[in-house]
C-alpha cells in the first residue's frame, strides 16, 4: 500500500487552498489522506441566499472538493481527474456557522472513479450528502506545473 509523503500533502494542500476559488469561498482543505479528505468552511453573509441559509451551490461546492480530494490522494502522480457528475441532497437549512465536508472514495479504477461526501453543520448534525463520478486524465497538471515533492513515500 502506498502513503502519501506528508510535504507533499502539505504543499498541495497550500496550493489548493491558495486557489482563486478555494479564496473566493473561504474554503480550505483541513485533512488529506488515502481515499479521504475533509473541507471546511466558515459561512459568511456572502454564502447566503434570499431566504438567509446558506446556498445550495456553496454545499454543493464542498462536496464536489471533499470528493475530487479523496479520490486524487491515491492517483499516481502522472494522471489528474475531474468531475464528471455530482448528485446533492439538502437534509436541513443551514443559517451560519461552520461546515465540513468529509469525503470518502468508494472506487477508484483505471479512468472513472466514485466519492460521497457528508456535509455536516458545526454541531456535528448531517445536513447534506453527495456523490460524485471523477474521471482520471492521463498528462493532466497543475496550471504552471509547480515543483512539488514526491507524492508517496
Amino acid at each position: 500500500m502506498k502513503t502519501l509523503n506528508p510535504d507533499y500533502v502539505k504543499t498541495i494542500t497550500r496550493l489548493a487552498n491558495g486557489s482563486p476559488y478555494f479564496r473566493h469561498l473561504g474554503m480550505v482543505i483541513a485533512g488529506l489522506g488515502m481515499g479521504e479528505a475533509v473541507v471546511e468552511l466558515q459561512s459568511h453573509d456572502h454564502h447566503l441566499q434570499v431566504y438567509g441559509n446558506v446556498h445550495g451551490g456553496v454545499i454543493a461546492s464542498l462536496a464536489d472538493t471533499a470528493i475530487f480530494w479523496s479520490c486524487f490522494a491515491e492517483l499516481d502522480e502522472t494522471v489528474g481527474i475531474t468531475t464528471v457528475d455530482l448528485k446533492v441532497n439538502y437534509l436541513a437549512p443551514v443559517a451560519d456557522g461552520k461546515l465540513s465536508a468529509r469525503g470518502r472514495r468508494i472506487r477508484l479504477g483505471r479512468t472513472l472513479g466514485l466519492g460521497e461526501a457528508e456535509i455536516l453543520n458545526g454541531e456535528g448534525k448531517l445536513v447534506a450528502h453527495g456523490t460524485s463520478s471523477v474521471i482520471v486524465l492521463p498528462g493532466f497538471h497543475f496550471p504552471g506545473s509547480p515543483k512539488l515533492p514526491p507524492k508517496f513515500l
